[in-house]
């Protein structure tokens, strides 16, 4: 009797753990949308989850590069060397031997347009001094835009224990590279692109799938899903959507186009004080 009573107990525990665990894996999937000029949300669903945000992470690693940059701590036509560790990495890179160098121009659009890790790695050796250093300088940043939720373990969005953010997080950074840097922004729209005479091809499909998108970056792993951080210009607005926990790249980009034409056929104007706003964040007003 007793040994029954302690499989059922098991059993039990069993059903609560496996439905726990149903909760968190829906819990991955997210979607918000903002209005990019006043940071008013117009949409949200799930944002506040936590999720893993695979090559979102890049916009980050994008973003201190862009202010390097702007402070005159970094050239664009800066040779930067690609080590070991930045040329070991899987699966996209530019593959780019140990030893050897790719400029600042080269390691951003391989960045964007083919979401090269040895490209991420080899910049955050190059602005950090190492990978880990340069992740606790994208964190110090994440919490100066006020990307309450995210902590960043490596430059590229590869797994990592403890590197989670939330599609609010996101939206922020994006609105945050929108409106701080202007021109560099204008790379995100970038759809292909060449590497020493070889061909690098964009995995930002929404750039075709709605009128007026113009970025500007996509992820994936297998722990974290399909994610997609998008913009979006519609009449004189603009907007910025995100949805994370796809199940394949071409669900999560149809969830994107259903979120745009639900709430971006008639655009009403928005106002900073109208409902909850996450442009405070980054200083908009």
């Amino acid at each position: 009797m007793q040994h029954r009573i302690g499989l059922l107990k098991r059993a039990a525990w069993l059903v609560v753990f496996l439905l726990s665990a149903g909760a968190q894996a829906w819990a991955g999937q997210a979607r918000i949308l903002i209005d990019a000029s006043t940071g008013a949300v117009i949409a949200s669903d799930n944002a506040e989850a936590l999720n893993r945000p695979a090559s979102l992470t890049k916009m980050m690693t994008l973003y201190l590069t862009f202010e390097a940059i702007a402070r005159g701590s970094l050239r664009w036509d800066e040779q930067i060397p690609m080590s070991r560790h930045a040329a070991a990495t899987v699966p996209y890179k530019l593959d780019v031997a140990p030893g050897g160098t790719v400029s600042v121009r080269d390691a951003v659009t391989g960045m964007i347009v083919l979401s090269a890790n040895d490209a991420a790695i080899a910049m955050a050796e190059r602005l950090g001094g190492s990978e880990d250093a340069f992740a606790q300088l994208m964190t110090k940043k994440a919490r100066a835009l006020r990307m309450t939720n995210t902590t960043f373990r490596n430059a590229t969005g590869l797994t990592a224990d403890g590197q989670l953010t939330t599609a609010r997080d996101m939206a922020i950074l994006g609105m945050a590279l929108m409106h701080h840097f202007p021109r560099e922004f204008a790379l995100f729209s970038t759809r292909e692109a060449t590497f020493r005479g070889k061909p690098l091809k964009g995995h930002n499909f929404m750039l075709d799938l709605y009128p007026g998108v113009d970025g500007i970056k996509t992820g994936y792993t297998s722990a974290s899903g399909y994610n997609v951080v998008t913009s979006v210009q519609k009449g004189r607005q603009r907007f910025i959507g995100v949805v994370m926990g796809g199940a394949t790249a071409e669900a999560r980009d149809q969830q994107m186009v259903q979120l745009f034409r639900q709430y971006l056929a008639n655009p009403a104007p928005s106002t900073p004080g109208a409902g909850a706003t996450v442009g405070a964040a980054i200083g908009l007003y």
